[in-house]
């Protein structure tokens, strides 16, 4: 079984960057579709990204769309997020998560790190 940690996440004005990185502990972790899903207060948790397992086929949200791009280091154990020309309303919690099928479906994801919070300034 894999286990993830977020990090990188923190207090940005917009039109800033970050980077989130979730580093997945077990040897399986290139076997697993990896996701970043957020969760806005009040809201449901959203589709964010994912990325297959070898990092050649990747999706996105529209609305993230062209802002931020999901890369993978197998031999790191790690995925990354990178997060550019933010905007208030990309303010959540940002959750890794693995899963055995490649889906934007949360809940085909069936491990899932405790998330970092993006707070996203006007």
């Amino acid at each position: 079984q894999v286990q993830l940690v977020e990090s990188g996440g923190g207090l940005v004005q917009a039109g800033g960057s970050l980077r989130l990185s979730c580093a997945a502990s077990g040897r399986t972790f290139r076997n697993y579709f990896m996701g970043w899903f957020r969760q806005a207060p009040g809201k449901e948790r959203e589709f964010v990204t994912r990325i297959s397992w070898s990092g050649t086929s990747t999706s996105y949200s529209d609305s993230v769309k062209g802002r931020f791009t999901i890369s993978r280091d197998n031999t790191k154990n790690t995925v990354y997020l990178q997060m550019n020309s933010l905007k208030p309303e990309d303010t959540a919690v940002y959750y890794c998560a693995a899963s055995s099928r490649d889906s934007s479906d949360s809940s085909t994801y069936g491990r899932w790190g405790r998330g970092t919070q993006v707070t996203v300034s006007s």
